[in-house]
């Protein structure tokens, strides 16, 4: 079979490869390791078969064995054994109030970004039981865009600014700005309780468990990863605190976590919150974890320009704050 584009290979793994296959790695596959390439491509295949055939040399690039971790440029060809593919039912379809909701939660787009406000209780994208996440509605919704990646990820319960990239070099560019923390993001949650006075900075490291039952909890321990975050009282309710919150590490639910640690856990919060806390809210509304990816700052890639993004309060969560 004759090189062919790697769009092309993805769009033919419905089906098997029946003959040796050969793939052209074009400017928006540059830069990439060779077995996230494969992985991407050839949805269905476990990722075990995948690195057994990178280490019998069954996968070449340019007639040479390659190493899993070796960096694809562009105009290499990559040569791809016969390997059978799972089939894969039909993606979900996007139903109508989805996609009315993501055309008009439209907060920043331009050639190389798109920025959306992600609504709660919408994963960013499928897997683990969810069919249709973010990433894949906006993917359907817009056939035409040859390259689409989550640049970043929210929780499934938190709603606000979702970064996507529509160009491989400006998701490179600005995932390597969030690691050097150059990306500011604001957050608005309703945790329990007075915040204390002073307490503006939370500085613990963050471990990931998986318990027995393969759910996924954080937890503050000092073998973790460092994790810090800026916090700031916006107003005083009665039995609770809305708070402005700056993110300088982005580690896995890490506001979550450290309210829990800081004993001001975030209402609505099903995790990590306080259960009683919780309850005395759903009178008043509140269905949902209460913490909003309210704002982003950042400069373009492409341009250079500062870009400021922000997400409004969802109507919901409005209302909760009326009636505290």
């Amino acid at each position: 079979m004759r090189a062919k584009s790697s769009e092309a290979v993805s769009m033919s793994t419905e089906s098997q490869f029946s003959q040796v296959s050969y793939v052209d790695i074009g400017p928006e596959q540059a830069g990439q390791r060779l077995d996230n390439f494969l992985i991407k491509i050839l949805k269905g295949v476990p990722k075990s078969r995948i690195y057994r055939l990178l280490r019998k040399g069954e996968v070449r690039v340019n007639k040479g064995r390659v190493k899993a971790e070796s960096r694809l440029k562009e105009g290499d060809i990559v040569r791809l054994p016969p390997i059978r593919v799972a089939e894969r039912g039909e993606m979900p379809a996007v139903g109508r109030q989805l996609k009315q909701y993501l055309a008009d939660n439209i907060l920043f787009e331009d050639d190389g970004l798109l920025i959306i406000n992600k609504p709660s209780g919408l994963a960013v994208h499928g897997g683990s039981g969810v069919s249709l996440g973010a990433i894949e509605a906006l993917r359907a919704e817009h056939p035409e865009l040859r390259f689409l990646e989550l640049v970043h990820r929210l929780d499934r319960d938190t709603s606000g600014c979702l970064m996507l990239a529509k160009k491989r070099a400006v998701l490179l560019a600005l995932q390597q700005d969030m690691q050097r923390n150059y990306i500011e993001k604001r957050y608005t949650a309703l945790s329990k309780g007075r915040w204390p006075k002073g307490k503006n900075t939370i500085n613990a490291p963050l471990r990931k468990n998986t318990l027995q039952s393969g759910e996924r909890m954080v937890r503050v321990d000092a073998s973790g990863k460092a994790s810090v975050t800026h916090f700031k009282s916006l107003q005083q309710y009665p039995s609770a605190t809305l708070l402005d919150i700056k993110l300088e590490t982005g580690r896995t639910h890490q506001i979550r976590v450290h309210c829990q640690f800081a004993e001001q856990p975030i209402a609505g919060d099903p995790k990590y919150g306080d259960e009683h806390f919780n309850e005395s809210l759903k009178p008043l509304g509140l269905k949902r974890l209460f913490l909003h990816a309210r704002y982003l700052r950042f400069k373009h890639p492409l341009s250079g320009d500062w870009v400021e993004v922000e997400a409004p309060l969802p109507a919901d969560l409005e209302k909760v704050l009326t009636k505290l």
